[in-house]
C-alpha cells in the first residue's frame, strides 16, 4: 500500500516508517520538523519506496495515499508546552484535515492518541472505557484536550461518514531515535546517567509509570490499523509498573554511573499513576509487548552512548 505518515520524522514516526518500508510498502513521510529530526529520517531516504514532504497538518493538503497514520505532534511536554497554541492546532485542525482527505478517497486513518487522554486517573490500570481526569486549563491541556478533541472527531466521522478509523492510545515508549532533548523522563534519566550529571526526579519519586520498548509498540500500531472492524480506542503500552526513583536507579545501574538522584518540585498537573489495561489489544490483536524494561534500556542506552559518542 501507498502509506501517509504525518510526524514522519518524528520518534515514533520514524520507527513506523521503517517497519513499513521493511514489510513492502511505500511510505510517503510529513513532517514540519518542529521537533522532527533529518536524522531520524536518513535510513528511510535509502528506499526507493520513500519519500519526504515538509508540511504542516494545520494546513490542508492532499496526497495520493491509500491510508493515513496521524503521528503529527510533539509529546513531552517541554515540547508541547512550547508552543501550546500549535499543539492544540495540531491535534485539531490538523486531525480534522486528514479526517476530509480520508473521507474524501474512503481510506484507513489510524489516529496516535495518547494514555494523556486519562489526565490524572482516579483508577488503575487505566481502560478504554475510564474517561478520565484531565484539567480543561492546565498547562498541559494544549496536549491532552487537543488529542482528547481529536478522539471526537474521529469517532463522529465514522459515526456520520462511516469512515474507516483506528485509535491508538500510546503509553509511554522510549527506545533508539528518541531525542536526546526529547525531555521525557527515559531520555533524560538515561542522558544524565551517561554524563554523570546529577538525575532529576520530579516530586517524591513515588509516581507510577509503565514503558514500553518502541519495536513492540510499533507492533502494535500496525497490527491494529491492519486489523478489520475495529473503530473504539485500544490501550498500546507495558503494563510492567516502576515507580520514578526505581528507573532512575535502574538506568544508574545499568550505565555504572556515579550520579546522585535529587529531587525538584512537581510540575502541575502531573499524573500520579499510569498503567495500561491492555485487555483489548490482547483480545482483539492478538498483541502484548515482548521486550523486558531491561533489554529495552540497554538497547536505548546503548542508542544514547553512540549518539554522545560515549564508550560503555
Amino acid at each position: 500500500m501507498r502509506l501517509l505518515i504525518t510526524g514522519g520524522a518524528g520518534f515514533l514516526g520514524s520507527n513506523l516508517g521503517l517497519r513499513l518500508l521493511s514489510e513492502g510498502h511505500e511510505v510517503i513521510a510529513v513532517d514540519n520538523m518542529v521537533t522532527g529530526s533529518e536524522k531520524n529520517i536518513v535510513n528511510l531516504k535509502k528506499h526507493k519506496n520513500f519519500k519526504f514532504i515538509n508540511h504542516d497538518i494545520i494546513e490542508y493538503k492532499e496526497f495520493d495515499v491509500e491510508g493515513i497514520f496521524n503521528l503529527a505532534c510533539p509529546a513531552s511536554p517541554p515540547l508541547y508546552q512550547k508552543d501550546p497554541v500549535h499543539t492544540i492546532k495540531t491535534s485539531v485542525v490538523g486531525a480534522c484535515n486528514l479526517l476530509e482527505l480520508a473521507n474524501k478517497k474512503k481510506i484507513r486513518i489510524l489516529q496516535a492518541s495518547t494514555s494523556e487522554i486519562y489526565g490524572d486517573p482516579k483508577v488503575s490500570p487505566q481502560s478504554e472505557n475510564y474517561w478520565g481526569n484531565v484539567n480543561p486549563i492546565g498547562i498541559r491541556s494544549c496536549y491532552d484536550e487537543g488529542k482528547r478533541t481529536a478522539e471526537t472527531l474521529f469517532m463522529d466521522f465514522h459515526r456520520q461518514h462511516g469512515l474507516d478509523i483506528r485509535i491508538a492510545r500510546i503509553f509511554n515508549t522510549y527506545g533508539p531515535l528518541m531525542a536526546i532533548n526529547d525531555g521525557r523522563v527515559v531520555s533524560n534519566f538515561i542522558v544524565q546517567a551517561l554524563t554523570n550529571k546529577n538525575i532529576t526526579i520530579y516530586g517524591n519519586g513515588e509516581q507510577i509509570r509503565s514503558f514500553c520498548f518502541v519495536d513492540d509498540l510499533i507492533s502494535g500500531i500496525v497490527k491494529l490499523f491492519f486489523k478489520s472492524e475495529i473503530f473504539e480506542p485500544v490501550n498500546l503500552g507495558n503494563p510492567s509498573p516502576i515507580n520514578m526513583k526505581g528507573l532512575a536507579t535502574e538506568v544508574i545501574n545499568l550505565t555504572k554511573s556515579k550520579s546522585e538522584i535529587i529531587h525538584l518540585p512537581l510540575p502541575s498537573d502531573d499524573p500520579v499513576t499510569r498503567i495500561p489495561d491492555i485487555s483489548r489489544a490482547e483480545n482483539e490483536l492478538g498483541w502484548s509487548p515482548s521486550v523486558e524494561r531491561r533489554e529495552g534500556l540497554q538497547r536505548t542506552i546503548k542508542y544514547f552512548a553512540d549518539e554522545l559518542n560515549i564508550a560503555i
